[in-house]
């Protein structure tokens, strides 16, 4: 090929060949498609009549199977509540309180290990089904009968960051893609105007960061959208120009920038995925602040999720749980709930455990309570799927005398929704709650099970990457079959 000399001495890019111009022009055909998209929504037409729904990564996909669930509510309880003071009680804790602990102790993340300690709350037993459940949750405790508790969780990893990796994402290291990126690149999203991953911030992002969320290897589409508490969760939702016509100017400008880009460099999944979210944004612009919007809900529902609370914290993770209820109204697939920032560390106790788990259990018991009657009251409860969870538990020795050290051997979560059976208690720990001794299960198990009331066998739910078919599951993974019903 010719190249083209110029004075400055400078050498222009070679003239292209038929080959390279057929490939290079195939890979700016979806820029092409983005503007006339964005002509179209700019006109109020939707994508169906777009005549590119094919083309939308996040369009509804077929299942493995029939799905039990079309939607998840993942309730992250950042730090590690405590199992023995939530939902396993030990007895036996009470009875030696203050005496040295009594099993072989395994290293812990600060080693400053002081004896046996008692649950500072009682328990009472709830329901029908008659399950145990702490004095920190009178609200959810009136649920428990939706319930399915497993008690013999088990973790790989005794320190945040990398529990959280390995919570979220199925591996200890950063950078694999989340449960929730997962889900929607397996089953797309039933929303046009939305996120298919949303994550509703509290306040508190989890150690490790955004990776938690990301996207990994997947199309970045697929990563999680973060949305703030408040009036406007996402900051730039509001247009800034009076006219519609002239931002659709700037978009079009941008999908022509973007174009070139791909036909100058060749495909590139972040210019796709920037493509896809300014069809997204643009579609956003009217859906978000309509959705933050409460005051079509009644005062009785913001009551009983705990809006008009005294506590900050409680106000904002109930605000939190109502946006969630009206984000799966609207189709959003996954949606992940982080904590509010109580004014000290999360359910990570590592001393005043009393204050703390207390602290933290106010601020987000009524309004999950709430939730679960609002969700059941809607006829919702029946097609989502529902699960509580930190990324490990505690010791049941105390570290120094008033906490409570990182425990990975064994710990306590919940889930409630379509196809879990309710009023369930699923495996065992110990007398002291401190190992699993009966169906240990572990995270793989949980994101095959959750995958597997999606309609999704985790096993078929893969992507090619570096040679090799990669899943959320690794090469591990079996469902929770005693929870299902």
């Amino acid at each position: 090929m010719q190249r083209t000399a110029y004075p400055c001495g400078r050498v222009a890019a070679p003239f292209a060949s038929r080959r390279e111009w057929l490939r290079r022009a195939g890979c700016g055909f979806g820029a092409v498609a983005a503007s006339a998209l964005l002509a179209g929504w700019a006109k109020g037409e939707s994508v169906q009549a777009a005549g590119m729904d094919q083309t939308n990564p996040l369009a509804p996909k077929p299942t493995h199977f029939a799905p039990k669930v079309k939607r998840v509510v993942y309730l992250y309880m950042d730090g590690g509540p405590s199992q023995v003071d939530t939902w396993d009680p030990k007895p036996l804790l009470s009875k030696e309180n203050g005496q040295p602990f009594k099993m072989k102790i395994e290293p812990t993340q600060f080693n400053n290990i002081g004896n046996t300690l008692g649950s500072p709350w009682k328990f009472q037993q709830y329901g029908e089904s008659g399950i145990p459940v702490s004095e920190l949750f009178p609200n959810i405790a009136k649920h428990v009968d939706k319930l399915a508790v497993v008690r013999s969780m088990a973790s790989n990893f005794p320190e945040h960051t990398n529990a959280n990796y390995f919570l979220h994402t199925g591996s200890g290291l950063q950078g694999r893609p989340s449960m929730g990126a997962w889900m929607g690149y397996g089953l797309g999203s039933e929303c046009e105007d939305l996120p298919g991953f949303i994550v509703l911030n509290g306040g508190l992002i989890p150690p490790g960061g955004l990776d938690c969320f990301n996207s990994g290897f997947l199309p970045a589409t697929y990563q999680g959208s973060v949305f703030n508490a408040g009036d406007y969760p996402l900051a730039n939702i509001r247009p800034l120009e009076r006219d519609p016509a002239i931002q659709r100017k700037k978009l079009d400008l941008l999908a022509a920038i973007d174009k070139g880009t791909v036909q100058s460099r060749g495909a590139n999944d972040e210019v796709d995925a920037a493509i896809s979210n300014y069809e997204l944004a643009f579609r956003m612009q009217s859906s978000v602040p309509e959705l933050a919007r409460l005051d079509g809900e009644s005062e009785a529902t913001k009551t009983m999720y705990g809006l008009d609370s005294k506590n900050p914290h409680t106000a904002i993770f109930a605000r939190n749980c109502l946006l969630t209820r009206r984000l799966l109204e609207r189709g959003v697939r996954f949606i992940e709930l982080t904590c509010p920032s109580i004014g000290h560390d999360r359910w990570d106790q590592h001393g005043n455990l009393k204050q703390g788990h207390e602290d933290n259990a106010r601020a987000v018991d009524q309004p999950i309570g709430g939730l679960l009657t609002d969700l059941q009251q809607r006829g919702m409860l029946e097609e989502t799927l529902i699960v509580w969870s930190g990324e490990f538990g505690r010791t049941p020795f105390a570290q120094g005398s008033d906490g409570r050290d990182h425990n990975p051997f064994g710990f306590s979560l919940w889930m409630c929704g379509g196809g879990i059976k309710g009023g369930t208690i699923y495996g065992a720990t110990d007398e002291y709650g401190y190992k699993v001794v009966e169906n240990r299960t572990e995270i793989h198990d949980l994101h095959a099970t959750m995958l597997h009331l999606l309609g999704m066998d985790h096993e078929r739910l893969t992507f090619r990457y570096s040679g090799r078919d990669m899943r959320l599951t690794d090469v591990h993974g079996k469902l929770i079959k005693g929870i299902l019903s």
